[in-house]
């Protein structure tokens, strides 16, 4: 009887020593639960229905129809255009730009802190806030934009940059490329500072120049740091709207909207939370298809070497 109750005491043991940590996850797990998973759910639900603020009377399930309204309106494809281009564009020169000041501000210099501090500064601020600040850039009669332009001249004659179809998409570029730089320094900062400084002494006594270490030592070191954060900065730039609202608000003529921008002013201004979801349903799907085939690749890459 005792070796029974030893045997079973074991077992019960074991069992609460398996199912400790679940209750210590138990809260993050219904908390997440909460705020991702059930308004994901809530959203895919509301993309199949009629669904607006100012006919609470005229609810009712309509299949793929929202979809069909998306996909058919006359906008759909130039935001499609600009989502692509705000999403290559901008992810480009913010990291290359990021790469070069993180490698810059890796070495020792007087005053690395101070510039350290200044670059990220922005990160830190409302990127709706940064979108007011850039529009006043951009002005066309006020902004200083135009105005270092003509003094150095380059122009003749102030650029309408946000009011004019050509240049509103390249100005939001512009600032987001600003905005976004800050988030690559301080990721391939921290990467960087990560290398066994031994790995790179040895590198420099077997003759391996400055270009060679980068690329041949620090790139492949950091290589899982930056796929990560490249992944990540898709998303973000993709489901960011700030900058645009703040300022252009997707004119003129919608043509600085991009996906998430389109959202905004589906559910805010046309208060259509159907098709607001349906379009949030679109992004969604897209952004993890794109996840897939991204990790796929690197995955395959990383498989053949």
């Amino acid at each position: 009887m005792s070796s029974t109750f030893r045997i079973q005491e074991k077992h019960s043991g074991k069992t609460r020593n398996i199912l400790a940590p679940l209750w210590f996850l138990l809260p993050a797990l219904i908390l997440i639960c909460i705020f991702i998973y059930y308004p994901v759910v809530r959203t895919a639900g509301l993309s199949f229905q009629n669904f607006k603020l100012y006919a609470q009377d005229e609810i009712y399930y309509a299949g793929f129809q929202n979809f069909s309204t998306i996909f058919n309106d006359l906008h759909f494809k130039r935001i499609i255009v600009n989502s692509i281009i705000w999403v290559v564009v901008s992810l480009f020169f913010q990291f290359t730009i990021g790469f070069v000041l993180a490698l810059y501000l890796n070495t020792k210099f007087r005053f690395s802190g101070l510039y350290q501090a200044i670059i990220f500064i922005p990160w830190a601020l409302s990127g709706f806030l940064m979108g007011l600040i850039w529009k006043w850039i951009f002005d066309d009669n006020l902004g200083i934009m135009n105005t270092i332009l003509e003094g150095i001249g380059l122009i003749d004659k102030p650029i309408p940059w946000l009011s004019n179809d050509k240049w509103a998409m390249a100005a939001v570029i512009i600032a987001n490329i600003w905005y976004g730089v800050t988030f690559f320094v301080i990721m391939i900062l921290a990467a960087l500072q990560g290398v066994p400084k031994e790995i790179l002494e040895a590198a420099e006594l077997d003759g391996a120049s400055s270009r060679q270490r980068l690329f041949l030592v620090i790139v492949p070191f950091i290589k899982s740091t930056l796929v990560l954060i490249i992944l990540l900065r898709v998303i973000w730039i993709t489901n960011f709207p700030d900058l645009i609202f703040g300022m252009t608000s997707g004119g003129p003529n919608e043509q600085t909207h991009i996906l998430s921008s389109w959202l905004v002013q589906k559910i805010t201004y046309d208060q259509d939370w159907g098709a607001g979801s349906a379009l949030g349903m679109f992004i969604l799907i897209i952004l993890f298809i794109f996840s897939v085939f991204y990790l796929l690749a690197v995955k395959i890459e990383d498989g053949d070497k």
